[in-house]
């Protein structure tokens, strides 16, 4: 379910060219924070595929919520 996740995530990112030394910019709409650069396209993609796992691992330790996408929705349970 996570990597599923993490697939549609990457779907919906968007990317654009910026004057700068990475010229790569990727963010995924709706994930505050979930950004990154890079010098080629290829490596924009796996720099946003690294900061989208880091992202969802934070939320999860930090029990913050995190947003369904592509109806998968990522939750920790509690065991009683």
């Amino acid at each position: 379910m996570l990597i599923e996740y993490i697939e549609k995530a990457l779907k919906k990112a968007h990317y654009e060219i910026i004057e700068d030394k990475e010229p790569y910019y990727g963010e995924i709409p709706g994930l505050k924070g979930v950004w990154a650069t890079g010098k080629t396209l290829e490596e924009c993609r796996e720099n946003l595929r690294s900061v989208l796992e880091g992202w969802i691992i934070v939320r999860l330790k930090k029990g913050l919520p995190i947003p369904p996408i592509g109806g998968i929705k990522l939750e920790v349970k509690t065991h009683k």
